[in-house]
């Protein structure tokens, strides 16, 4: 890795976000790091199936990156990925990505289809900090990501565990099977180990981070949206993590997986260190925080607090379905139909960026 970084920033408005979305990526270098004739895997982010502002990536996010992928010659197919608790099909249907699809002929792949991809053992080429001792039986992954590049589509949002979640967090769906739950006691580390197995597989590795609607408390979630009408770039995974987090007001090398990763030398995460091109948005400071809610504290049970000791009972064996039929009542029952859609189309009728949903949304029924 480079000793300083690039991330390239824009603000942005709904009329001018795929133009802006093609010189964000010319500012941070793009073609530096995707080298050519590789096929780029788009790994977009659904962390919720609802369409709930900024958990998941925009569907302006992913078109305006197809488009500047597309003008600079690079074969692009999506791959998508399944949780517990998360419908994909229901996600990718809801947040008006399958007419984007369709539009741009982009081929999407499901990493949990035996069709699509096998997941095969993978012994890394340096120890990891938790990995093999979480996957004792070996350590696998898809097969079809190896000797491919990939192109990260998170969004600026906090979350329960991390902090906050972008870059780094997003291959953890992709390169981790439905076990994953298992890492999150050691989530931090498991970032870390997930980033140094993506330089040793893939061809490349970018981001595309969508800041128009930020997310602001117990993420991924269940957030309160804030219009902030940035977006980031960087083919460094921490960086860009990093300069996120400096700007929703945390210190990120105060961040567990942000410090780590700089200190090993997979990214850079001091912003002092980290030159960031395009608008100067080195004084923003949101003022963000995680807050306090049911699940947050029913996850700190489960993987932190003094029920730790349970968790080989509660997490590996069938008790897991219990846990994730709770997280789904949770969310899926409760929050958002009694609070998270009303907050959704509030943002959608009196929000540009909603209001730029909305016309996707109306598109995507007329085709």
């Amino acid at each position: 890795m480079s000793a300083r970084a690039k991330v390239a920033i824009l603000r942005t408005t709904p009329e001018t976000v795929l133009d802006d979305y093609d010189r964000l990526l010319a500012l941070a270098e793009v073609e530096r790091y995707l080298p050519q004739g590789k096929t780029v895997i788009l790994k977009d982010n659904i962390s919720w199936h609802y369409p709930f502002p900024s958990a998941n990536t925009t569907p302006w996010q992913l078109e305006g990156t197809i488009l500047a992928l597309a003008k600079r010659g690079y074969e692009q197919v999506c791959v998508q990925n399944k949780t517990v608790v998360i419908n994909t099909f229901k996600g990718e249907d809801l947040n008006n990505y399958v007419p984007i699809f369709r539009r741009y002929n982009i081929p999407v792949l499901y990493n949990f289809r035996d069709e699509d991809m096998a997941w095969i053992p993978y012994e890394p080429k340096k120890p990891t900090r938790v990995l093999n001792r979480i996957y004792p039986e070996g350590i696998r992954l898809p097969d079809y990501f190896f000797d491919k590049s990939i192109v990260h589509l998170p969004t600026v949002k906090c979350h329960i565990y991390t902090t906050t979640t972008g870059a780094m967090k997003n291959a953890f769906g992709g390169l981790l099977n439905t076990k994953r739950h298992y890492t999150h006691s050691w989530i931090h580390e498991t970032l870390v180990d997930l980033l140094r197995i993506q330089y040793e597989i893939h061809t490349g590795v970018f981001a595309v981070m969508d800041g128009t609607t930020a997310g602001n408390g117990t993420g991924p979630r269940i957030m309160k949206p804030e219009v902030k009408n940035v977006i980031l770039a960087s083919g460094d995974q921490v960086a860009i993590d990093a300069i996120a987090a400096k700007m929703m007001g945390f210190d990120p090398m105060s961040i567990g997986y942000i410090r780590m990763a700089h200190e090993e030398g997979l990214g850079v995460g001091d912003p002092r260190e980290i030159e960031v091109v395009g608008d100067d948005l080195s004084n923003e400071n949101w003022h963000f925080h995680i807050g306090v809610n049911f699940h947050r504290v029913l996850g700190w049970l489960s993987w932190f607090g003094p029920t730790k000791v349970l968790q080989k009972l509660l997490f590996h064996t069938p008790f897991v379905h219990v846990a994730a039929f709770i997280s789904e009542a949770y969310h899926d029952y409760y929050r958002w139909p009694l609070i998270e859609r009303r907050i959704y189309e509030h943002w959608r009728a009196t929000t540009p960026w909603g209001q730029l949903f909305s016309r996707y949304l109306a598109e995507g029924h007329l085709r």
